[in-house]
């Protein structure tokens, strides 16, 4: 296996430690999730990405149109694909504690076995497939998508979520980020 660059020359960003963008940048952050997880910390030395990804985060979880179980299987579709293991635990620990995703479900794609749900094996497919296709997936898959009851709205959707999960997938390979301890019972790899 080919070793990636990691960054560092770059540090996590405390509150104590930010300049005035960042701090408010954390401040919201921390208002939303209660806490600053290491995967903000790290973002933040650019407040533009986390910003970025705060807005389409709320963006996704407020208006995509899809329940908060389907919202996980996208963000785990897409976190797997990328290989991100602190989003794959975190979105884990989400979908378990937070957005009802059927056991089986999340152990089958925790897996990588099919789903056994054909609605949400449907949109788990589709949103993978953007990832793995650049944007580009297949008319078989998008049909799939479609006949499981999905829009093409959700499909635009989907692309918002890949942009959000780019950002933190991408963040968190750079700076080989450590699993926080609310999703360590979830960690993958």
């Amino acid at each position: 296996m080919t070793q990636h660059f990691v960054a560092k020359a770059l540090n996590p960003i405390t509150l104590d430690t930010a300049d005035t963008e960042q701090k408010a940048v954390l401040d919201a952050a921390q208002q939303a999730v209660g806490f600053i997880p290491n995967m903000y910390a790290n973002m933040v030395n650019v407040p533009g990405v986390l910003s970025t990804y705060l807005h389409g985060y709320a963006a996704f979880r407020q208006k995509s149109g899809f329940s908060p179980a389907e919202q996980e299987v996208v963000f785990l579709a897409i976190s797997q694909f990328n290989g991100c293991n602190y989003c794959t635990a975190a979105h884990s620990m989400l979908a378990d504690k937070m957005s009802g995703v059927p056991a089986p479900v999340l152990a089958a794609i925790r897996a990588h076995q099919s789903i056994p749900d054909a609605k949400l094996q449907a949109l788990y497919s589709f949103a993978q497939e953007m990832v793995k296709a650049g944007g580009k997936p297949s008319q078989s898959t998008g049909e799939a998508f479609l006949a499981a009851g999905y829009t093409e709205n959700h499909a635009l959707q989907v692309v918002l979520a890949c942009a959000v999960k780019t950002l933190s997938n991408y963040s968190n390979h750079l700076f080989q980020t450590e699993v926080d301890d609310k999703f360590a019972a979830y960690k993958v790899g």
